[in-house]
């Protein structure tokens, strides 16, 4: 059985109130944020910082890479930022090659998605073509992959998602967020969008769902089964603002 067929008929509507939905990339479109987290941590224990892989996980998931390398000078006292980086880097992006995934029926959704999309990370665009670009759902968004280092600041500012409105030309109120971040939460709040948030049923942190709603998210789906229905009804609502 598809994740159609599993549907209440309303969530097969055809969305036209919404005119753009963006995707977060790492933790709703790919299963990389564990792969970051435990070499993040790897490559700090080898500059001498005590953190295991689940501390990496809930201090630095969300953030951009300019913050992280922040908080690492600053919290860390760590001098040597583009050595500790350039190194976990080449981890990474080789882990990314080998092992890195999407999440369990994304592809399914974006693929029967027939309105405008596209993506907006923190990560930058090189790491964005580490890891989206290994797999096949990169192309589903191409060209409209977007990283906030295109941008003066990173998600929960609303730099990043106006950029994504203006580059395909739809108004900030007829767009939808899906983040599995706080941060991307709060992003799309700012912005005027109707933000969505997105629960991995596998994350090892507790109250995610709470998390989400207190930062402002319409509606939370937990798991990429849940968002067809999230999105109709995100449509409906736009739908009753216009009437």
């Amino acid at each position: 059985m598809t994740i159609s067929e599993t549907l209440p008929p309303r969530a097969a509507a055809t969305l036209d109130a919404i005119g753009l939905v963006i995707f977060d990339c790492d933790g709703v479109l790919i299963d990389s944020e564990p792969i970051a987290s435990r070499t993040l941590a790897e490559a700090l224990a080898a500059a001498g910082v005590d953190i295991t892989p689940q501390e990496a996980h809930r201090r630095f998931t969300g953030n951009s890479e300019r913050d992280i390398r922040a908080m690492c000078a600053r919290d860390y006292g760590l001098e040597d930022i583009e050595g500790l980086f350039t190194g976990w880097h080449q981890r990474l992006y080789a882990e990314f090659a080998t092992t890195l995934t999407a999440m369990p029926d994304i592809a399914e959704v974006v693929a029967a998605l027939e309105r405008p999309k596209c993506v907006a990370s923190n990560s930058t665009l090189e790491r964005l073509r580490a890891s989206l670009g290994q797999l096949p759902l990169w192309q589903s968004f191409a060209p409209f992959v977007f990283s906030a280092e295109q941008v003066k600041r990173p998600k929960p500012a609303p730099d990043l998602l106006l950029h994504c409105a203006r580059e395909l030309e739809v108004e900030p109120a007829r767009c939808v967020m899906i983040d599995d971040s706080p941060h991307g939460i709060s992003s799309a709040v700012a912005a005027g969008m109707v933000p969505i948030g997105f629960v991995d049923p596998a994350d090892p942190r507790p109250g995610r769902r709470a998390l989400l709603k207190a930062a402002g998210a319409f509606s939370v789906a937990m798991g990429a089964a849940e968002l067809p229905a999230a999105l109709a009804a995100a449509d409906e609502a736009l739908a009753s603002r216009t009437q």
